[in-house]
């Protein structure tokens, strides 16, 4: 009897008890549903650090721009996890895995260095989760070390290289390159040479990134051209620390050489003070674009910092503004799959204006600006003035990937 009635206790109970525990299991993954995780991984110390704040500030600006200052997308919370790579590959590589196991990332952003990215795209492929590229620039990226997680709102090195050309590649030009001795200048000056037509190469110059004294390679650069017909220049592709244009210190004007290069952040074009008339193409620059997006930027930028925002603060800006739209569109649905069908095509504002993900490598189509520095006694930069926009149409940007 004392048995029956301890089955019939017992039968009657484990529905309630398997009831309960179901309930207890579920609250969590109720709670974590109402959530987007975003693993912000960057340099926010070591070579590029100065870079990857920017980018940091400009993202969470971005974010909350884009949703109006509720950090919510379709009723859900956007939670930003912030990672230090110190810019080193392994260390990223490993910050980008724990982000997508242990932290339950969505999906992330960055990183700063060409290097940490390379290392941290089969990462994405493995876990099967979106990595948004910002603001690492080597081709390869988007192109041989490509899959189909990685999406990229920062320009490629393509895109400075065929922009800069615009500016260079006349025929009677002798050029050579300078750059750092890793991926983002070697894919650099591969880009460079690819896009000239007219002008001629002969010679690239490579040196460790932690380079302080040019002297050595400055000279094995004028000896190249000293002796060079026409217009000579030499063209330096270079980022964080070092400073490259000292070797205009070494009185190159009397070999009728020229120095030009890209756009860089805002403290390192104050050496471009003393270049100018120097050409080149940029990325960015905050009198530049005209639209909405960009002057909502320099308002909110110079209300916090009392400065205008700088070359990567834009490109953390864009990042978001990407994620965002790509979210909205999904109703919040933050699953690869899902976000890479809504993302392969998508046209985004950004504080450049309109950017294009293009289907076939996930790379952001954007415009790029053809400069003059000119001396402004109101800043202490080289003041990089409009040529003329290069618009995306205008660039013929060959895709890479091998998928």
């Amino acid at each position: 009897m004392n048995r029956r009635l301890a089955g019939s206790v017992l039968a009657a109970v484990t529905p309630l008890l398997v009831t309960a525990l179901s309930a207890l299991c579920v609250a969590p993954a109720q709670a974590q549903s109402q959530e987007i995780r975003i693993a912000h991984v960057y340099s926010k110390t070591g070579p590029l650090e100065a870079y990857g704040k920017q980018t940091a500030t400009g993202f969470m600006m971005g974010l909350d721009y884009a949703t109006q200052g509720t950090m919510t997308v379709a009723g859900k919370k956007l939670v930003v996890i912030e990672k230090d790579d110190q810019g080193k590959p392994d260390l990223g590589k490993s910050l980008l895995a724990a982000a997508y196991s242990d932290d339950k990332a969505d999906l992330a952003v960055g990183p700063t260095s060409s290097g940490v990215a390379l290392a941290m795209l089969p990462v994405a492929e493995e876990y099967k989760k979106i990595l948004l590229v910002e603001p690492a620039v080597a081709d390869s990226i988007t192109g041989d070390k490509w899959n189909k997680y990685i999406f990229r709102t920062g320009r490629n090195s393509s895109q400075d290289a065929i922009s800069n050309a615009v500016a260079l590649d006349k025929s009677g030009v002798t050029i050579a390159t300078l750059a750092q001795d890793y991926a983002f200048g070697r894919d650099g000056v591969k880009a460079f040479k690819d896009a000239l037509k007219k002008a001629k190469i002969v010679h690239e110059e490579y040196l460790p990134a932690t380079t302080t004294d040019f002297t050595a390679g400055a000279q094995r650069l004028i000896d190249k051209l000293k002796d060079q017909p026409g217009r000579k220049v030499i063209f330096i592709i270079w980022a964080g620390a070092g400073n490259p244009f000292k070797i205009a210190d070494l009185d190159l004007k009397r070999y009728g050489i020229e120095i030009a290069t890209g756009g860089n952040i805002l403290p390192a074009m104050a050496a471009y003070k003393n270049l100018p008339g120097m050409e080149g193409a940029t990325y960015y620059y905050f009198g530049i674009p005209k639209n909405p997006v960009n002057e909502a930027l320099v308002a909110r930028h110079y209300s916090q910092f009392k400065t205008p925002p700088d070359f990567f603060t834009a490109g953390g800006f864009s990042a978001a503004m990407a994620v965002v739209t790509a979210l909205q569109k999904s109703n919040g649905d933050a699953r690869a799959n899902t976000l890479i069908k809504t993302m392969e095509g998508m046209s985004f504002d950004t504080p450049k204006g309109k950017m294009t993900f293009r289907a076939e490598d996930h790379q952001a189509m954007q415009s790029m600006y053809h400069f003059k520095i000119k001396v402004d006694p109101a800043f202490a930069w080289g003041v990089p003035e409009l040529v003329r926009e290069i618009k995306a149409d205008d660039m013929q940007v060959p895709i890479k990937n091998q998928r």
